[in-house]
């Protein structure tokens, strides 16, 4: 891996940050296009920075120059615009294209599990995966016809020390701590996978500059599987707090609160367990390290380093009092 020469489009976001480090550390030659307008995550001091707009094409060109990659990442690819445009820009220069896509593509609910990549792409309910099955199909034919060299990576639920899994994020922790009753969706018995992004980022570099990867997608899960009541103990115990959970229906969150539905219907009321198989095909040394105890506990510990952080939603609060006034046992 050592001498591969990398562009990652973004590369300061949850998943690319960890990527970003793991990539210079296994001696990748990382170059990141970006705005540089955000500090959240600093990128690794070894890397790159090109600065410029990959949604403005001369932006882009420009800070691009004449250079040659060896492999493309575009994190921040949600429409099939974004990646025709990209087609276009990298196409004779880049070894390797990868487009980060999403497991919430995969068909929504799933007829069978575990997921596998063969799992048909469908979701009726989520039009930010909808997009990315077409910018999916934009690749596969691009690949077909002209050898494009794509390669899809779909991420399920990933998160770091930034993200609450919960909907509501601390206004949820807040209530725990507080003593007051929170929202489970369903019986909250459904299956869910939690990757930690540095567990993915184990697995996505060794796919960077691997000859067989091209044309092909695959998926970069945890095999961490929860229950919905058990990662809400879970973030609970890490606040020293205990959770006392009321249980809706997915279906009447979503008439209370569309947004908060629209995520549960598409993707998290459906119990989803991937097979990492064809992964391990090629990346045998993936195995995920953190367990979401782990995480939960960096999440907690990131969010009482800095009282700004714990900012709360009177909005959130209010709906999750109306949901547990009406469905509190």
């Amino acid at each position: 891996m050592t001498g591969l020469r990398v562009l990652f489009i973004g590369g300061s976001g949850v998943i690319s940050s960890a990527c970003s480090r793991l990539a210079v550390e296994r001696g990748i030659e990382l170059y990141v296009l970006n705005r540089g307008r955000t500090q959240l995550r600093p990128l690794p001091r070894e890397a790159t920075v090109l600065h410029g707009d990959i949604r403005d094409p001369a932006s882009a060109a420009a800070a691009l120059g004449a250079r040659e990659f060896d492999a493309v990442v575009d994190w921040v690819a949600f429409t099939p615009g974004h990646v025709q445009s990209d087609i276009g820009l990298f196409r004779g220069r880049a070894g390797q294209y990868v487009f980060i896509s999403s497991a919430s593509a995969y068909q929504t609910p799933p007829a069978r599990q575990p997921i596998v990549e063969s799992t048909p792409l469908r979701n009726p309910f989520l039009q930010y995966s909808r997009d990315k099955i077409a910018c999916e199909d934009l690749l596969v034919a691009a690949y077909r016809n002209e050898g494009f060299p794509a390669t899809i990576v779909r991420p399920s639920h990933t998160y770091d020390r930034t993200l609450i899994p919960l909907d509501g994020g601390w206004t949820v922790i807040s209530r725990m701590r507080q003593g007051r009753p929170v929202v489970v969706h369903g019986d909250g018995t459904s299956l869910w996978t939690l990757t930690h992004h540095a567990d993915f980022a184990r697995g996505f570099v060794p796919l960077l500059g691997h000859p067989r990867t091209i044309g092909e997608a695959f998926h970069i899960t945890s095999d961490d599987v929860l229950t919905w009541d058990q990662i809400a103990h879970t973030l609970a115990a890490a606040a020293g707090a205990e959770a006392d959970i009321v249980h809706v229906p997915s279906d009447a969150i979503a008439a209370a609160d569309p947004a908060w539905g629209a995520s549960l219907l598409g993707d998290k009321a459906h119990s989803l367990i991937f097979d990492n198989a064809k992964l391990r095909s090629v990346v045998p040394g993936f195995r995920p390290a953190i367990p979401f105890e782990q995480g939960a506990r960096e999440i907690v510990s990131w969010y009482d380093g800095d009282p700004a952080r714990q900012a709360t939603d009177a909005r959130i609060d209010a709906v999750l009092d109306k949901l547990i006034s009406t469905y509190r046992p």
